[in-house]
């Protein structure tokens, strides 16, 4: 999300306002981090992107989405197309 906001605000799409009041929702929300077996995982989220043709930071996504059987919110073309090849369902936009 970080990077997402920082871009926006870089190209002028949003202010520092909104990325200061973006952080305040996104931390008022029940994220936990995942933090199961990481040196296991990456080996996955690799063989994942390279079956997919995605990046392994997109993968891990999608590893993520289809370990917890949860839609997968993104607007990356590559990504929505992968996530559709192994039967994860996109959030519509």
């Amino acid at each position: 999300m970080g990077h997402a906001l920082l871009a926006g605000e870089r190209r002028k799409r949003i202010t520092a306002a909104d990325v200061s009041r973006s952080l305040e929702l996104l931390g008022s929300l029940n994220i936990r981090p995942d933090d199961s077996g990481l040196r296991l995982a990456i080996d996955d989220w690799i063989g994942l992107a390279r079956s997919q043709q995605l990046s392994v930071c997109d993968a891990t996504y999608l590893a993520l989405a289809m370990r917890e059987g949860i839609p997968l919110a993104t607007l990356d073309t590559a990504l929505r197309r992968a996530a559709r090849r192994v039967g994860v369902t996109i959030v519509p936009t």
